[in-house]
């Protein structure tokens, strides 16, 4: 466990025994469906839910409406949302999952966590738009297509955080092409080379700055 983490996000014992709690049914679940890669079940804490932990250290101190897309196992979904009840916080968190099994399963782990969430199991396209403040999304798309999300889901002034890999210089620079967008990249110090991109005020690359 890394407690300089867990320091730093002041969290309560109730909250990392609901964090503990959740860990065990990711791991019972993933014997059945794809939560996560069956080769990290043994990495659950360290590679999972702390991985989230750090993308809720880089959100606005009290967010109205944090979206998440593409929550699968709920990472992060799920640790935001227990991580924001935590701190006593009445921010409301939409989990977007299209698999219909892994949205059962995000209910039931906030059902048994005590947290409460909106699973909404359709694509991101299908619903209408949320107007988050936060728009989060871990190892579903390019971020030219993340910015699509985040344009259609987030409000005005909204945050998005998006968790990418070694090649996410390489993701930027794609995206730019028909984004713009202030940008802030925090490095992973789980995971040499990675980062978590900050975005704000994104909005279409005009045609004009195209040519």
């Amino acid at each position: 466990m890394d407690k300089t983490l867990w320091n730093e996000l002041g969290i309560s014992p109730e909250g990392l025994e609901k964090l503990r709690l959740y860990e065990a049914l990711t791991a019972k679940w993933t014997q059945k469906i794809n939560l996560i890669s069956r080769s990290t079940v043994g990495e659950i804490w360290s590679r999972h839910i702390e991985d989230s932990a750090r993308i809720f250290l880089l959100a606005p101190e009290q967010p109205r409406l944090w979206a998440d897309f593409g929550s699968g196992g709920g990472f992060p979904g799920i640790v935001v949302a227990a991580l924001l009840q935590d701190r006593g916080l009445a921010t409301r968190v939409v989990l977007v999952e299209s698999d219909q099994r892994k949205a059962t399963f995000l209910r039931e782990a906030a059902r048994q966590m005590g947290i409460p969430v909106d699973v909404r199991a359709e694509r991101a396209e299908a619903i209408a738009p949320v107007g988050a403040d936060v728009v989060s999304a871990r190892a579903l798309a390019p971020l030219d297509m993340l910015c699509a999300i985040a344009e259609r889901h987030g409000s005005p002034d909204m945050t998005c955080l998006f968790p990418k890999g070694e090649s996410w210089a390489d993701e930027v620079a794609a995206a730019q092409k028909n984004w713009r967008f202030d940008l802030e990249a925090a490095d992973d110090p789980g995971h040499k080379g990675s980062a978590t991109l900050r975005l704000r005020t994104v909005r279409r690359a005009s045609r004009d700055s195209q040519d």
